[in-house]
This record gives structure tokens, sequence and C-alpha cells, in this order.
């Protein structure tokens, strides 16, 4: 019998590390996936090379190992979704060329998602990762301060014009983008939140974040974009240039992630599942809140 050797290889000084040596699936022994989880939580997403096993069942099987599953997405995974809890990132219907954190709109976000690429472009079409925490401990002490205080509203009514105009949504993008905002979410969450695993402390923003309750809309545009670029200093972040059947699983509570639009018309597929979240914490001990939406249908109660 031949034993391989699981080995787990920084990527950057700050975020990322490719494990080689596992093969994901469902049954994974106790002690590989304890290795698994440990990577996850010390280098905030890991890879996986050349994964072509996994199928949507057994990738799920493998997600649900980190944790209860959510259904595909609060809204479009009713129309867009497939079975096994799969959400197909799909070019044709929408790029996620912005900074975000996963479903922050909701009350309780995915702890963690894990995507596999089904079908790459000839080139181009990487992903980078941000780690939130390094961002937050980079920040002078004053601006520490004034983050732990501020609360974010997140909603999905997402207006990609604004930031994208030329891109007016037609046919099967324009019936994802109105699948998208179909039922309003609105969440108040802190802009600071704790780990409940690490006790670390992450900038809790992406593109999700509208405004910060209490302050004018100016005031929100120029603090939002200080912190944000404090998260996507490249000192921060990691980009991975795919293979079809790799895998990525991320801590969607301590990074923010941007799929690099660099491929033109050719099309572009990945499967997402998601892991189930808590109630996100902030540093006063208060939680975050649900403003409009009920999303107990998509997350279960951990």
């Amino acid at each position: 019998m031949t034993t391989t050797t699981t080995t787990v290889r920084r990527l950057t000084g700050r975020v990322g590390a490719e494990i080689t040596g596992v093969e994901l699936r469902p049954d994974l022994d106790r002690d590989t996936l304890a290795r698994v989880r440990e990577a996850l939580l010390a280098h905030k997403v890991i890879f996986f090379r050349d994964q072509h096993h996994l199928t949507d069942e057994t990738q799920a099987g493998f997600a649900s190992l980190l944790g209860p599953l959510t259904t595909p997405h609060p809204t479009t995974g009713a129309t867009f979704g497939r079975e096994h809890h799969v959400l197909p990132i799909d070019s044709e219907k929408g790029r996620a060329d912005s900074w975000r954190t996963d479903v922050t709109f909701v009350d309780r976000p995915p702890q963690a998602s894990v995507l596999r690429a089904v079908h790459l472009p000839p080139h181009g079409g990487d992903t980078t990762w941000a780690n939130t925490v390094t961002a937050y401990r980079d920040l002078p002490e004053p601006l520490r301060v004034l983050a732990d205080g501020l609360r974010a509203v997140h909603g999905n009514d997402y207006d990609y014009a604004a930031v994208a105009p030329e891109r007016a949504p037609t046919g099967d993008l324009k019936r994802y983008r109105d699948a998208f905002v179909s039922t309003v979410y609105k969440t108040e969450h802190p802009v600071v939140r704790v780990h409940p695993e690490t006790g670390e402390r992450a900038l809790f923003l992406g593109h999700f974040a509208q405004r910060f309750p209490g302050l004018s809309t100016k005031d929100f545009q120029y603090l939002f974009e200080l912190f944000q670029q404090r998260v996507t200093r490249p000192e921060n972040t990691v980009r991975w240039t795919w293979r079809e059947g790799d895998v990525a699983v991320w801590d969607n509570r301590a990074t923010q992630h941007y799929a690099v639009a660099d491929y033109g018309d050719h099309p572009r597929l990945m499967h997402r599942i998601t892991v189930a979240g808590d109630l996100p914490r902030g540093v006063d001990g208060s939680t975050s809140r649900s403003l409009v939406g009920d999303s107990s249908g998509y997350t279960p109660d951990l």
C-alpha cells in the first residue's frame, strides 16, 4: 500500500496555502480533515489541485464535513441552482468581478465556501482572495477604534450599473439579476467581526455594504473606501490560477475575494457550495440583526 503524505505549502506570507496529498471526498478520514480545518483557519483560503473525481454530490459530501450546508442561494438558487446544494457560478449569467464576502446581506452569512472549477476559459479567469484579519491589524490605532464602533447595512439590491454602466443586462443576465433582487434582504452587521473560532478581529465589509447608520452617504463612501483599500492591499492578497478540477475552500468570516474578468467572451463555469455560518458578533459583543427579509430557508440555525 502506498501512503501519500499530506503537505501544506504557504503561497504568500499572509494568506493562502496549497494542500497536496489529499483526495477530497465525503468519507475523508478524521486526521486529514483536522489538518484541512487547521490549515483553513491559519491560511484563510486553501487550494487543492486536480480533484477531477468530484461530482456535485461528492463535492457537497466533502463540504458537509465542515458543517451544515446552506441552500444554493437565498434568491437565485431556486431558479439557477443544481441539486446537492450547488450554485453554478456561470460567466454567462454574470461575473463576480468586485471585492466581496459571500452573502453578507443575510444575518448569518456562510462560514465557508467550497468552489470547484468545472470549465475554464483558455486564458485568464484567476481569483484573488484578501485576508481581512491582517487588514484590520494593519490599521493605525485611531482607525481600529473607529472601525470597532461602526455598524454597516448590507443589502442584495446592489447597483451593478453604477459600477459598470456598460454592462446593460439582457437575456439570461437580466433574468439572473432580476432573480437576485426578487427578494430584498438588508442586514446590519458590525464593521469589525470577532472570529468565533480564532478570536481574531476582521474587517467585515465587501460590495454588499451600503451605508453606515448615523453617517451621511458621503461619509460612508469615504470611510468605506478607506477600509476597503486596506483590505485589498497586495500584501494581504493571494491570486490563484485555476486548472479544471481545482477546488478552493475559504473562510468567509476572514476573507474577501474577487474573480478577475479578463477572459473576454469565453465561458467560465464554477460550482460553489456554502457551509452555514453563525450570527456575526462585534467587538462590543453586539450581534448582527436582520432588517428586511427572512433568510431562515437559506441557512440552518446553528
